[in-house]
């Protein structure tokens, strides 16, 4: 089975998530983020990324209603300019053709993955895996290991595959070979520098590798 992360592997989900942190940021007093500095604050789920933008992080009082704030308007703006990276939906019509298990765990909000995975990868993806009350968020194999099992996957070949260093480490504690990719959130020479042994630069190199 080939467990996809979501954003920055799948979708392109940078503008939205920008926007809706800068629309939190600006109406709580803090500062707004450039695109690259709202980049470099992704891949830990979206309580990571706000703490990250704000002075004191989860410590300052502005915290809990400057991450509602952000969650109610980007779950409302979820679609705005998301969308597949190019040549994405071939990929998955490719893997779907050679009955390939996909999944996909991501370390935004159950919710979030969910509504996006239906939007975008209906048909596609067997399985999408968010952070809630009962799954950990990554590094951590939790939701790895229950995708492989409701899956019924646990004798098969299991692939992780995701574009940041979280990925890579999530991949190593759930004892899984991970392939990365260069389009994302983070450069290839981060990936390099991170570990990543494998790099894919597009979608379709990830065929020639299966």
């Amino acid at each position: 089975m080939l467990i996809f992360d979501l954003d920055g592997t799948l979708l392109d989900t940078a503008k939205d998530l920008h926007i809706a942190l800068n629309f939190a940021l600006e109406k709580h007093g803090f500062r707004p983020k450039t695109e690259q500095e709202t980049l470099a604050l992704l891949g830990n789920g979206i309580e990571a990324l706000v703490a990250g933008a704000i002075d004191g992080g989860k410590e300052n009082p502005q915290f809990l209603v400057t991450f509602t704030t952000f969650k109610d308007y980007y779950f409302a703006h979820l679609n705005d300019y998301t969308k597949p990276y190019s040549g994405i939906l071939d990929l998955l019509s490719e893997l779907k053709a050679r009955h390939i298990k996909m999944g996909i765990v991501s370390n935004k909000f159950d919710e979030g993955v969910k509504a996006l995975a239906i939007r975008f990868f209906k048909g596609y993806i067997d399985y999408a895996q968010g952070v809630c009350a009962t799954v950990q968020k990554k590094p951590a194999p939790d939701a790895v290991f229950a995708l492989i099992k409701e899956q019924n996957a646990e004798n098969e070949k299991n692939i992780y595959i995701g574009d940041s260093e979280v990925d890579l480490k999530t991949a190593q504690n759930a004892g899984l070979d991970c392939i990365s990719v260069s389009w994302g959130f983070r450069s290839k020479d981060f990936l390099r520098r991170s570990g990543a042994k494998t790099i894919i630069d597009h979608p379709k190199e990830l065929l020639a590798l299966l």
